[in-house]
């Protein structure tokens, strides 16, 4: 496993259709924080996109990038709760 890999991946909405895109790593989260992010870009999004650079480029722990990509996700109404989401058969 990767150093930037988050044990559980984030699963966020991309699009008013309800498309869904799933980051598993402070990289991904950090190419979505700078080129798909669909909301506006707060203190909760900079805070994430630091978070993800701490995380590549310091060698950070990746749990930290991944509660605050999840707090700015939230903000932005695009973070999907795994446990609300109906089972695939």
């Amino acid at each position: 496993m990767q150093k930037d890999q988050f044990d559980t991946p984030i699963i966020v909405k991309v699009d008013a259709a309800g498309t869904l895109l799933t980051l598993k790593s402070a990289r991904d989260t950090s190419e979505f924080l700078l080129n798909q992010w669909p909301g506006k870009r707060t203190e909760k999004h900079r805070a994430a996109i630091q978070a993800c650079s701490d995380v590549v480029n310091a060698g950070k722990p990746p749990m930290g990038a991944r509660r605050a990509f999840v707090a700015a996700a939230r903000e932005a109404g695009v973070f999907v709760d795994p446990k609300t989401m109906p089972a695939s058969s």
